[in-house]
């Protein structure tokens, strides 16, 4: 897709950030903020806030935004607002879960995780397994492809399932697994399924429903909001799930699992963040979901074509050693470069004002599945709605320069 379809520049120049020359390709680990979300946040303190439930008029104003985010994040990924749990993090939120929903497992229970998930949505479940006594059963990633095979869970699933926790989209390599098929085995055997739709939304049309996710946590600053997080949950799997609380806390979901006093300002950033995306597509018309969805697939579209691009020049490159070719992926590189340390390599690039990550990023087992773990793992360089073919090219010329200085270097000593 062209960049004048999809209209990029008008896009980044949302973004005051981009404004500093610098080739942001670290969105994978947080996006930058265009400006009606800084100006929903200065908006909201400008005018005043208090405490929700008062009498005042800035009470009712938090009241306001925080309905109104939770309808927000509802359209997003095609939850109901009644079902959004807001909080501080998703690692929070998924900790806060696991613990009260493991207060209903008991010795011979089985919860089952993946290796190719973000340790916080691992960790969570396998420590809550472990206080109750439940067994923790693995899907492992095929480290050629990194695929998440859908048949093991086959043999990994069975009548003593609790509850299963899989990646809409992989943070590392990007691989999508096919959360659907995942979930409706679950189901068949009465499995709640987690999914930690983190890295999967700011690329992807959501739907929570179709991907038969009972849970669904996101992170807004991850599709250009604050932040902040929440799990978009049924409604019914809340039901009967009572975690710790204060006593005057609410007593009724989502509010019993929101612990203290929201961030209101945040909130009404997050909504903005959720506007912002719906107008990606400027011939989107209809609901916010009707143009989210569109939009959503416009960037798709976009992001795809701008990755083939990225990915087939660092293949090409001798010196680089890419890893993850899965079928479906979001827009993630994850590279080596020959005779340099991913922390080097990422030095590099950020003197030429191109960010990237480098390390394991979390993903603790897939990191070692992949053979990375130990020795520093490696350059993850993520692309995101706003990002466009110049900044691609200075992260190639600048990991093609370290090739051209590898041989100047061998040269040096052969003389």
């Amino acid at each position: 897709m062209a960049n004048d379809v999809y209209g990029i520049d008008g896009i980044r120049a949302a973004y005051p950030a981009l404004a500093d020359g610098h080739a942001y390709l670290d969105g994978a680990g947080g996006t930058q903020v265009p400006q009606p979300v800084v100006d929903a946040i200065a908006d909201a303190y400008r005018h005043g806030l208090s405490n929700v439930g008062g009498a005042s008029a800035a009470s009712r104003r938090s009241d306001g935004i925080v309905a109104e985010c939770r309808r927000a994040v509802a359209d997003l990924v095609g939850g109901e607002p009644e079902g959004v749990v807001l909080g501080p993090s998703m690692t929070a939120l998924t900790y806060r879960l696991a613990d009260a929903l493991a207060r209903q497992w008991g010795p011979g229970e089985e919860v089952v995780v993946s290796r190719l998930d973000h340790d916080a949505n691992v960790r969570p479940w396998v420590q809550a397994a472990e206080r109750a006594g439940a067994t923790v059963r693995w899907a492992d990633v095929d480290p050629a492809t990194g695929e998440l095979p859908v048949e093991q869970y086959d043999d990994l699933l069975g009548a003593r399932t609790r509850l299963v926790a899989v990646t809409g989209a992989s943070n590392l390599v990007g691989t999508r697994p096919d959360v659907a098929a995942i979930a409706g085995r679950a189901h068949a055997v009465g499995a709640l399924v987690y999914v930690d739709g983190v890295h999967s939304t700011p690329h992807t049309r959501v739907d929570v429903r179709a991907l038969g996710a009972d849970f669904y946590a996101t992170s807004a600053y991850k599709w250009s909001g604050p932040h902040l997080a929440a799990v978009i949950a049924d409604p019914v799997a809340l039901d009967g799930v009572r975690p710790d609380r204060l006593l005057p806390a609410p007593e009724e979901a989502p509010g019993r699992f929101e612990r203290g006093t929201l961030p209101f300002a945040d909130l009404a950033g997050a909504v903005a963040a959720v506007d912002h995306l719906a107008c990606l597509d400027g011939a989107a018309a209809g609901s916010r979901r009707a143009r989210l969805l569109a939009s959503m697939a416009v960037v798709e579209a976009y992001e795809a074509d701008l990755f083939a691009y990225l990915l087939g020049a660092l293949d090409a490159m001798a010196h680089v050693t890419t890893y993850g070719k899965a079928a479906r992926r979001t827009p993630t590189a994850y590279f080596t470069v020959a005779g340099h340390t991913p922390r080097e390599v990422a030095e590099h690039l950020a003197d030429l004002r191109v960010n990237v990550s480098n390390g394991f990023n979390y993903a603790w087992e897939l990191a070692a599945v992949l053979g990375v773990r130990d020795t520093g793992g490696a350059v993850r360089a993520s692309l995101a709605h706003y990002t466009d073919r110049s900044d691609v090219d200075r992260l190639l010329e600048g990991v093609a320069d370290l090739a051209r200085s590898g041989a100047a270097r061998a040269a040096h000593r052969r003389g």
